[in-house]
């Protein structure tokens, strides 16, 4: 089989920008829920806090791909 090393760190690196990408997004969503929650729409702030906890249950899988692929 031929040395994939570089395609390995090649999709380590692109996977690692998509995750930065992911906790930006959280700590975005994270905002607008304490604005939903401050401004009495607790409903809504729920339904965001449970798609965070999908984002947050991803980035740990995510995060395990990642040191994964860059294992030698």
């Amino acid at each position: 089989m031929a040395d994939n090393s570089e395609a390995n760190i090649a999709t380590a690196d692109a996977l690692t920008l998509l995750l930065h990408n992911q906790h930006a997004i959280c700590a975005a969503i994270e905002e607008v829920i304490k604005w939903l929650s401050d401004n009495g729409v607790g409903s809504v702030a729920a339904n965001a806090t449970a798609a965070l906890e999908t984002l947050d249950m991803n980035a740990r899988e995510i995060t395990d791909a990642i040191m994964r692929i860059r294992q030698p």
